[in-house]
C-alpha cells in the first residue's frame, strides 16, 4: 500500500484506517502513524470488520481447484445480532439495512431466509433463534411462516420444559398460617409440634416422644403478586430475551400472579398484553441492538407499583446504563428500601459469566440487591426462593 501522507492529521488518518479496515493496520505502524481506534469508532471498526475483513469461507473444487463460498450455519452465526446491536448504535438505518443484508449473504444465512424447505428440517437452538429475530425485518415473505414456526417449535420446547417446574415451586410455596393435615416431612411445624408435646417428653431416653405431629399448609394458589419482569434488549442479551419472554408467559398463565412485561433499550415498549397469549408475538415485540436506558424503564415501571411488599421486580440486563447511572442505582434502591422484592439477571442464559457493568453491579449489592447470572434450568428454585422470602 501506498503511505498516507504524513501531512494528514490523526482523526483523518484514523478515518481512513476505519474505511481500509483492520487489514491495514500494520502498514500504517510500519510509517509510524498511530491509527489505533477507541469508544465509537473501535466499536463501528468491530461491527464492519466482523462482516467485511475476513473473506467468505471457501471450499476447494475438485474439477478445477478453484475456490468456492460455501454456506452454513455455525456457532459463530449468532453473533451477528451483537454486530448489528453495535451497528444500529453507530450508523444511520439506511446503512444498517445495507449491513444487515450483506451479513446474511456472507454468513451463510441467505441460504436459511430463502429456503422455506432447509427451514423446514433445521433443528433449532438459542443460537439461531437469537439469530434469526435480529434478521427478523428481513425474512422474505415465502419464509416468513417457516421462520416463525421455527421459532414457535424452539420456544415450546422450552416452555414445556420450564411449565411444570415454575408452576411446581410457585404452587408449593408454604402457607405458614394454616393449620394441614396433610403429612409431609418438608411440612412439619416444628415449633408447634414441640410446644404441643412437651409433656410427653420421655426423661430416660432423653427424647421427645410426640403424640401428634402438626404441618403447615401448602398453598393451591400462591399469594396475590405482582411480578414485573423489565427486560434489556440490547443485542448482548438475546439470549435473556428469549427465557424471559417463556417465563412471562407462564407467569401470566398462573392464576394470583399478575405479570407486568417491559422491553427497553432507549424507549421502553409495554408487552404485557403479549405476554398472556404467545411469548413468540413477545419476541417479535422485541427489537435487538439499539443504547441503552435502564433508568427510563424504571421510571415506567414504578408507575404500576401498588403494593411493594407483594411485589417482585426482575431486571435482567447487563447493567450497562447509557441514560442517568446515578438516578439509575437510586431507583433500585429506593425500590429495595419501600419493600419491592428487587434483583438483577445480569443473564438468564447457560452462556458462561457474563459481561456485565461491575462498578453498577456492585452499587446495588451494597443496597442488597442481588445480581447475577441464572440458568434456565434453574429459575424454579429462585422463583420459589423469592416468593417465599428466602432470597
Amino acid at each position: 500500500m501506498r503511505p498516507i501522507e504524513t501531512f494528514m492529521d490523526s482523526t483523518q488518518l484514523k478515518r481512513w484506517r476505519l474505511i481500509l479496515g483492520k487489514a491495514v493496520e500494520n502498514e500504517f505502524e510500519e510509517n509510524g502513524q498511530d491509527t489505533s481506534l477507541e469508544g465509537e469508532q473501535a466499536q463501528m471498526d468491530s461491527a464492519l470488520g466482523a462482516i467485511y475483513d475476513n473473506p467468505p469461507e471457501t471450499s476447494a473444487d475438485s474439477k478445477e481447484g478453484k475456490k468456492t463460498q460455501t454456506g452454513g450455519l455455525k456457532k459463530s452465526a449468532p453473533s451477528i445480532a451483537k454486530w448489528l446491536g453495535d451497528l444500529r448504535e453507530c450508523f444511520d438505518s439506511e446503512t444498517v439495512s445495507i449491513v444487515q443484508k450483506d451479513a446474511m449473504e456472507r454468513k451463510g444465512l441467505k441460504e436459511l431466509l430463502y429456503e422455506p424447505e432447509i427451514l423446514d428440517k433445521v433443528e433449532p437452538d438459542i443460537d439461531l433463534i437469537t439469530t434469526l429475530l435480529a434478521l427478523k425485518e428481513h425474512v422474505p415473505e415465502q419464509s416468513k411462516e417457516q421462520v416463525r414456526s421455527l421459532i414457535e417449535r424452539y420456544v415450546k420446547s422450552v416452555q414445556e420444559a420450564m411449565s411444570s417446574k415454575i408452576e411446581q415451586q410457585v404452587r408449593g410455596i408454604i402457607n405458614r398460617r394454616q393449620a394441614s393435615p396433610v403429612s409431609r416431612a418438608d411440612s412439619i411445624n416444628w415449633p408447634k409440634t414441640i410446644r404441643q408435646n412437651l409433656k410427653n417428653f420421655d426423661v430416660q431416653s432423653g427424647k421427645l416422644i410426640p403424640e401428634k405431629i402438626h404441618y403447615f399448609a401448602h398453598k393451591r394458589k400462591t399469594a396475590n403478586w405482582d411480578i414485573i419482569v423489565d427486560v434489556d434488549q440490547s443485542a448482548s442479551m438475546a439470549d435473556s430475551m428469549v427465557y424471559a419472554s417463556v417465563m412471562s408467559a407462564i407467569f401470566a398463565s398462573l392464576q394470583s400472579i399478575k405479570t407486568r412485561v417491559v422491553a427497553f433499550d432507549t424507549a421502553v415498549v409495554d408487552l404485557t398484553e403479549e405476554c398472556g397469549d404467545d411469548p413468540v408475538d413477545m419476541l417479535y415485540g422485541m427489537q435487538l441492538g439499539g443504547g441503552t436506558d435502564i433508568n427510563r424503564s424504571l421510571t415506567y415501571c414504578r408507575e404500576f407499583i401498588s403494593e411493594p411488599s407483594r411485589t417482585v421486580f426482575l431486571l435482567i440486563s447487563d447493567l450497562y446504563e447509557g441514560g442517568d447511572r446515578r438516578q439509575m442505582i437510586a431507583q433500585m434502591l429506593e425500590m429495595k428500601e419501600s419493600g419491592v422484592q428487587v434483583m438483577c439477571l445480569l443473564t438468564l442464559s447457560n452462556s458462561g459469566t457474563p459481561f456485565y457493568d461491575e462498578l453498577i453491579a456492585q452499587e446495588l449489592r451494597r443496597g442488597n440487591i442481588p445480581c447475577f447470572s441464572c440458568a434456565p434450568e434453574k429459575l424454579p428454585e429462585l422463583i420459589k426462593d423469592v416468593l417465599s422470602g428466602n432470597s
